[in-house]
């Protein structure tokens, strides 16, 4: 069978787990089945399954989408397998923009509310997208890949010392960002997954767009730009990608571990094909990562649920740590 054969069926196959995953999460537990039989189902439970569960268990899909693809080209353009989505400091930036409409607020009731809508959601957009910014800054544009890759790191790690500082100032603002930190689906609604369908339609727009220029960067920038690739435009669209899928993600399902890094990780494990079919099968692999941990997530201690976020950090830094161990242990193997 030929790489882009295997493609087309792992797309089907991923396509398939995640549509399963989605109906699990919308029905898992009480009052989840009887609501698609008329006979069976009231008011009540038409209105958690269609309003409250079926947003969720699409938002975690859309959400994962979102990651596992920012996590595809972010390994693609700095050619490093440890990079994640959150490597240009936006899950940082998203935090510190949380913490601070957290604590102008007061972090009272009324607050709270807007978890639900545009409040939270847009201070963590925001947050992310201008720590995007701070980073370019420091990095002086795109040109330079180590350089923009250091400034990612300072700038993340500057940012989360003032949310940390934040936090200490203000502590009632601790339990609400325990919540964002930890990552959650539970607040997803339809609008939220209005916007997060349309945002990762259009990053798999333009990163399909830019798959041949993540292809001749494997052979080097140099070779790259030998071949007429245009780094410097590519570069500059590559890094908005990453930045608004992972902005959109983190803005409505807060920071969600080890999905960005382990997705494109399985994706390469499972076949061999260009970064166009990589970049697809990444982001329908981050969607159904995240939502079989969301339905784990609920599930393993009903009724108490897990945040999420734990669940995937456990389970992602279990698979990469097996991972690690299995290419060295074949490697040391395979040594003369």
């Amino acid at each position: 069978m030929s790489d882009q054969a295997r493609a087309h069926r792992w797309v089907g196959l991923l396509l398939f787990v995640g549509a399963t995953s989605v109906l699990l999460g919308t029905v898992a537990g009480s009052q989840g089945w009887q609501a698609w039989w008329p006979a069976q189902a009231d008011e009540v439970s038409r209105q958690i399954v269609w309003d409250i569960r079926l947003p969720r268990s699409l938002g975690a899909w859309l959400g994962g989408g979102l990651l596992g693809l920012a996590g595809a080209v972010a390994q693609g353009l700095f050619r490093n397998p440890l990079a994640d989505p959150y490597l240009l400091g936006s899950a940082s930036g998203a935090s510190l923009g949380v913490g601070t409409y957290l604590s102008l607020f007061g972090g009272s009731a009324w607050v709270m509310t807007w978890w639900m809508g545009l409040g939270l959601t847009g201070a963590a957009f925001v947050g992310a997208v201008l720590a995007v910014i701070l980073t370019l800054l420091l990095a002086r544009g795109v040109q330079q890949t180590l350089r923009l890759l250091l400034a990612g790191v300072v700038v993340g790690v500057v940012l989360g010392a003032i949310t940390s500082m934040l936090s200490l100032l203000q502590p009632q603002v601790l339990q609400a960002m325990q919540g964002f930190m930890l990552g959650s689906t539970s607040f997803v609604s339809w609008a939220a997954c209005s916007t997060l369908a349309m945002v990762l339609i259009l990053c798999l727009a333009l990163a399909w767009t830019f798959a041949r220029v993540l292809d001749a960067l494997t052979l080097g920038e140099s070779t790259a730009q030998t071949l007429g690739v245009p780094l410097r435009s590519a570069r500059l669209v590559l890094v908005g990608v990453i930045s608004l899928a992972t902005g959109a993600a983190v803005a409505h399902i807060g920071l969600v571990a080890f999905v960005g890094l382990a997705a494109p990780h399985l994706v390469r494990s499972l076949v061999r094909c260009t970064h166009a079919w990589r970049l697809l099968l990444a982001a329908l692999m981050g969607g159904a990562l995240l939502s079989l941990a969301d339905v784990l997530a609920r599930v393993l201690f009903a009724p108490q649920e897990l945040p999420v976020g734990v669940l995937t950090a456990v389970l992602g830094g279990g698979y990469l740590l097996w991972r690690v161990y299995r290419d060295t242990h074949h490697g040391a193997g395979a040594a003369p």
